[in-house]
């Protein structure tokens, strides 16, 4: 991937370059040091990726992420910040931000970060090349057009405040790029919708009523959901006192868990932390209904 970075403090630059190269997780493309040379340079550049400053002179990172965003809307960006306002965090998402970095820089952070998003965008690829080869597929023999199946309708409304609450959560925890986060939009789209809470119901009843396979759902969310916790118990080994963590570690996992996590990956302990799904699915709710 070739990322461009953004920021008026030379030393971050310095550390992100260090990061990328050594870890091997792309091609540093360029840098600027205030938004509006940015602008005009990533534009030119054409990167995959772009890591930005959110309070930076001339235009900053907020400004500067929906101007690019309409010159490159594929582009990637990844927002850094001490700021830790809800509403700054908000704004930023609704931008066209895709991940919010909290500053000091957490090398693992911003490696998992990267990795989600090369992901994501081969994901993307896939998709298109998929949709092209459907798109000039003929309907099946016998079949007219508009006899042919309707799609399964789409949920998630982006203009929702809770759902944009709910996809910025995901992304905190570096598990945007699941296959299971979008299973869980669905879900918690779903009670959100109905008023209703996970305990009102069971997690293969909702699979069912959105027509999916329970089962196959259950192990994408399972292995979503452990992801994050993984994520979390690298940012508290990091830093204990990372706002993500703390903000997360308890009300989306139990913390006892979190913490067995951290000693498996310390290589104090041989067993992983367990994930409670309906908690963690619970806890999503709870910050949905805050929104």
């Amino acid at each position: 991937m070739r990322i461009y970075i953004v920021d008026d403090d030379r030393n971050v630059v310095s550390i992100l370059k260090q990061i990328i190269t050594e870890r091997k997780l792309g091609e540093i493309c360029g840098t600027a040091v205030n938004g509006q040379e940015a602008l005009e340079e990533v534009a030119a550049v054409n990167p995959d990726i772009v890591i930005a400053d959110l309070l930076m002179p001339e235009l900053d990172g907020i400004s500067f992420a929906e101007k690019i965003k309409k010159i490159l809307p594929e582009l990637s960006v990844i927002m850094l910040s001490q700021v830790d306002s809800k509403e700054m965090v908000s704004r930023a998402y609704e931008s066209g931000v895709e991940f919010y970095i909290h500053k000091p820089i957490n090398a693992i952070e911003i490696e998992n970060v990267l990795k989600n998003i090369e992901a994501s965008r081969a994901m993307r690829r896939i998709i298109a090349k998929a949709q092209d080869l459907f798109a000039g597929s003929a309907a099946p023999q016998g079949m007219m057009p508009a006899e042919q199946p309707a799609a399964r309708p789409v949920l998630m409304g982006s203009g929702k405040p809770y759902m944009q609450r709910l996809r910025g959560i995901l992304q905190g925890i570096g598990i945007s790029s699941e296959s299971g986060s979008r299973d869980i939009m669905a879900i918690v789209e779903y009670l959100m919708e109905h008023d209703m809470d996970i305990t009102e119901t069971t997690l293969n009843e909702l699979c069912g009523r959105l027509g999916q396979n329970p089962k196959s759902v259950e192990q994408r969310i399972r292995r979503a959901a452990f992801a994050g916790m993984v994520n979390l118990a690298n940012k508290g080994l990091e830093d204990y006192a990372d706002p993500v963590f703390n903000e997360y570690a308890a009300r989306l996992y139990n913390f006892e868990q979190i913490r067995k996590e951290m000693n498996f990956i310390r290589g104090k302990s041989d067993k992983h932390g367990n994930v409670r799904i309906r908690n963690f699915i619970s806890g999503l709710l709870a910050y949905c209904r805050e929104a």
